[in-house]
């Protein structure tokens, strides 16, 4: 477990102060209430599902014959063009009768559902007479867009989703609930059901056994602790559920599978956040709603000696809950593994060639990109015809924006701190200094002013690197020459500030990304709040000063949103390299910041939306490099940047530039 830094313990100190009331539903009347509300706001934070279930359009593309079953190769529509890839293991005794269903989920399993931990399962229980479906997670195994052995759906290509609304965990949950009705389709099935998974295989058996009923038997292994202890670990975007800790715990989740069969397992030696003594914590809480309900002896919690796993003792323990609450056969105790042959992950593909899928076959940055292109198409429907029109629509956009990003009124009180003293040279002072800007949690700031007279102008340069970025340092020159002053904040969570999670393919700020999702508080809503007010800051200082705001890269995200969020501001905004939308249909590049993906953030606009707020000020594109790192031509940027040009050319006052070029800091000395 990395040592956690202010940014941490503060993210930490926040979940603790929103959890600090709960308490257990006294009667059955209160749980109901309590459950009811749960429920609706686990479904808004899991993201939108379609008003009505598409065909599932189900397909079997080949059997194979085994000792005790036959294994079907089958794919389904989830929802329009998501087409989920999965195999069923149909017992022999199915030939005498309907037989119960297990739909077997995998987590983090190199192969995903064909991966032999994930098909012993399977095979267990066909073997015992359950009717089994095991689907490959949305972008996980041959829903990958290169399907290969280890591939990963989360980090920079499940976070595609946030912005739209959507997120994985949301998708699972969906994908979970058509299979439900896939298996209550299939003519062999009697309507009891159960589910089981491991790891996030645990979390979506939870989590599906939680939002629906028709389930009657839950086992989540390798999954349970505490949404809090997530805060002390990093964990796949697969198992975010955003806002969470603003309206409950993990045990109130499990909870609400009352009263239908739980059984939770963990492995003594498993991380931090699946921990037994974490664990402990969800599942009193679950075992006191099944008591409270009168049915203790559905609820089950049992700790392996073991490692992260999902080994024979733990599935000998899951047939044979399985076993007593979907057949009503014995009472739960471990019912030993069947002899099984695994097949190989060869043998059970759906689709050995990539060109076999369908054209139509939907990963995770596809149907990310098709949403964002319906949610910015509304937004740019929306240009205005003459002045009057575009006031109304930025408040509206300002207000969304607040309400996405959960913005909290700034601290108008708020003042540079030196905190080394004043230092620098015959020409220039520098000072190091802190602004307080979310209670009492602090940002460093690097400040430089000329000694000999008042500066001809007031910068504040933001930098997703920090106060210390070196892309700084020539520009920071040039205004020196010029006799300017400037004001560079290192934003919460980055450069010398970072946490010390480290990245996670590809993304750098993964971990402290997801922890601000968890607490209702995304780190591009906490980078906006510290540009705010060192921009508040830097104004008042600068009084009648010329003040210009510059960024760097990403940077450029949080600069158009604060400023656009200040419509008093009256401020030149340089953005170098500025990233043109949040839309992609691949994953974002090696070096995006998570943190910018606030979910939700595509209902309020697109980047080039919330530039036009800024206006009348003015402001200059100088240069465009997108999430993938590709620079934009000029004709690209001139077309990614038309909605705020069009607002400008309908508002008077200010100007919009947009140069394609590469930036040169001497330029400003001209």
């Amino acid at each position: 477990m990395a040592e956690p830094n202010a940014f941490d313990l503060r993210t930490r100190a926040v979940a603790a102060k929103l959890r600090e009331a709960d308490r257990p539903p006294e009667t059955a009347e209160a749980w109901a209430t309590r459950r009811k509300a749960l429920i609706v706001k686990m479904r808004e934070s899991c993201g939108p599902i379609p008003e009505k279930p598409c065909d599932l359009t189900p397909k079997i593309h080949g059997e194979l014959k085994r000792d005790g079953y036959r294994i079907e190769k089958i794919t389904i529509q989830t929802r329009p063009d998501v087409w989920a890839t999965a195999t069923a293991y149909v017992p022999d005794a199915a030939a005498k009768g309907k037989v119960p269903a297990v739909l077997v989920v995998h987590g983090h399993w190199a192969w995903a559902r064909r991966d032999p931990v994930v098909q012993s399962r399977s095979i267990g229980l066909a073997k015992l007479g359950f009717f089994v479906l095991a689907i490959d997670a949305f972008g996980a195994g041959e829903r990958h867009p290169k399907p290969a052995r280890g591939t990963y759906h989360g980090a920079l290509m499940g976070s595609t989703l946030w912005p739209t609304g959507h997120s994985l965990l949301g998708m699972g949950v969906y994908d979970n609930q058509r299979a439900v009705d896939y298996l209550l389709s299939r003519p062999e099935v009697n309507g009891k059901l159960g589910i089981t998974g491991a790891s996030g295989g645990g979390n979506q058996s939870m989590n599906a056994g939680a939002l629906d009923d028709r389930i009657h038997a839950v086992v989540p292994v390798c999954s349970v602790g505490s949404y809090q202890a997530y805060l002390k670990a990093a964990c796949c975007v697969c198992e975010v559920l955003p806002n969470a800790l603003t309206y409950t715990e993990e045990g109130d989740v499990l909870g609400l599978v009352a009263p239908r069969a739980l059984m939770v397992i963990n492995a003594s030696k498993d991380a931090v956040q699946f921990s037994p003594a974490e664990a402990e914590r969800s599942v009193s809480r679950a075992k006191s709603i099944y008591g409270m309900l009168k049915i203790p002896q559905k609820f089950k919690h049992v700790v392996i000696e073991s490692g992260h796993d999902y080994n024979q003792p733990m599935r000998e323990l899951m047939y044979g809950w399985m076993t007593w609450h979907l057949k009503g056969e014995g009472k739960g105790e471990p019912i030993p593994e069947p002899k099984m042959t695994i097949d190989t992950p060869e043998d059970l593909a759906i689709f050995p060639n990539l060109e076999d899928r369908p054209k139509s076959f939907l990963t995770p940055t596809l149907f990310a990109a098709k949403e964002a292109a319906t949610l910015i198409q509304k937004h740019d429907a929306l240009k205005p015809d003459h002045p009057e029109m575009w006031t109304a629509r930025a408040i509206a956009v300002r207000k969304r924006l607040g309400e996405v990003l959960r913005l909290r009124p700034l601290d108008a009180d708020a003042k540079l701190r030196v905190i080394l003293g004043v230092q620098g040279s015959e020409t220039y002072k520098l000072f190091p200094a802190r602004i307080s800007t979310d209670n009492e949690f602090e940002i460093n700031t690097r400040n430089l002013s000329p000694v000999a007279k008042p500066a001809v102008r007031m910068n504040v340069i933001l930098h997703m690197e920090g106060e210390d970025a070196a892309a700084i340092r020539p520009l920071q020159d040039e205004l020196m020459k010029n006799g300017e002053s400037i004001l560079a904040p290192t934003l919460r969570a980055t450069g010398g500030f970072k946490t010390a999670w480290g990245g996670v393919a590809g993304a750098s700020d993964h971990t402290a990304a997801e922890h601000g999702i968890w607490i209702g508080e995304p780190l591009l809503a906490q980078w906006v709040r510290d540009a705010m007010t060192t921009i508040q800051v830097a104004k008042n200082s600068a009084r009648k000063t010329p003040f210009r705001i510059v960024s760097f890269g990403q940077a450029g995200v949080v600069t158009a949103i604060a400023a656009g969020l200040m419509p008093d501001l009256r401020a030149e905004l340089l953005l170098i390299d500025l990233p043109p939308t949040f839309a992609s249909d691949t994953p974002y590049g090696a070096g995006t910041l998570m943190g910018l993906l606030a979910p939700g953030i595509l209902k309020a606009g697109d980047i080039p939306h919330f530039l036009a707020l800024n206006a009348p000020n003015n402001v200059t594109i100088a240069g465009s490099v997108s999430l993938q790192g590709n620079r934009l031509t000029q004709k690209e940027a001139d077309a990614a940047f038309a909605f705020p040009a069009h607002v400008y050319k309908t508002v008077p006052g200010g100007t919009f530039t947009v140069s394609a070029d590469v930036f040169k800091p001497e330029a400003l000395g001209k």
